[in-house]
């Protein structure tokens, strides 16, 4: 398999930490989203949306969107399971990946900073603005785990949930959001931490790390 990715990208960190807990292998390509190398040509040839990341799997499938590549990778390999055999959890497990994966992490991305800046914002802004909307979702998140048991978010072992939050709470604190207001979230972050695929996940373990 090959992962287009970047070593700073949530997203392709989520897939990242899909593949290691699966223990599978991928040729690992980078796409430097600073200088735009996600909208070159050959990159769109298999990407049209320019984001990463792709996944191409053994038999030259191209497969986009983390939370669609790491359900992709559960469903062919299922051992250890990233969603809980109980559809209610499932659905729980899924609400929480997507507040991170859907509705925070894009407003925050850097196709949207990018642009608050050509509009004319002030750095202090563009920031404050990234800063808000980690903010936002990550206290709705703190409030759905609340009163789930486990060190991870949903239980004792790692899910979909944790996959989302481990790369967005590393996003919040580099907008300077104080993640302290999260301890339930900083709980589930611990016990990940702790695990060798997330730590080997991690953007300053990556070959592309600047």
């Amino acid at each position: 398999m090959k992962l287009h990715g970047y070593f700073r990208s949530s997203a392709s960190y989520r897939v990242r930490i899909a593949l290691n807990l699966k223990g599978l292998g991928a040729e690992h390509l980078s796409h430097h989203l600073r200088k735009g190398e996600q909208c070159a040509p050959a990159y769109l040839a298999i990407n049209p949306q320019g984001l990463v990341p792709t996944l191409e799997n053994d038999a030259g499938a191209i497969l986009t969107q983390s939370l669609a590549i790491i359900e992709w990778l559960d469903e062919t390999h299922p051992t250890p399971p990233l969603l809980p055999d109980d559809p209610l959890r499932r659905a729980k497990v899924r609400a929480f990946a997507q507040a991170l994966a859907c509705d925070t992490h894009p407003v925050q991305n850097l196709k949207v900073l990018a642009r608050l800046r050509e509009l004319g914002l002030p750095e202090e802004q563009v920031t404050g603005w990234a800063a808000w909307a980690n903010r936002e979702g990550l206290a709705a998140c703190e409030t759905l785990i609340a009163s789930e048991p486990g060190a991870f978010c949903f239980g004792a072992t790692p899910t979909l949930a944790d996959l989302c939050l481990v790369p967005q709470l590393a996003n919040a604190r580099r907008f300077g959001v104080d993640v302290a207001a999260y301890p339930r979230l900083l709980q589930a972050e611990a016990a990940a931490k702790a695990n060798k695929a997330f730590a080997d996940a991690a953007p300053d373990k990556q070959p592309d790390a600047e």
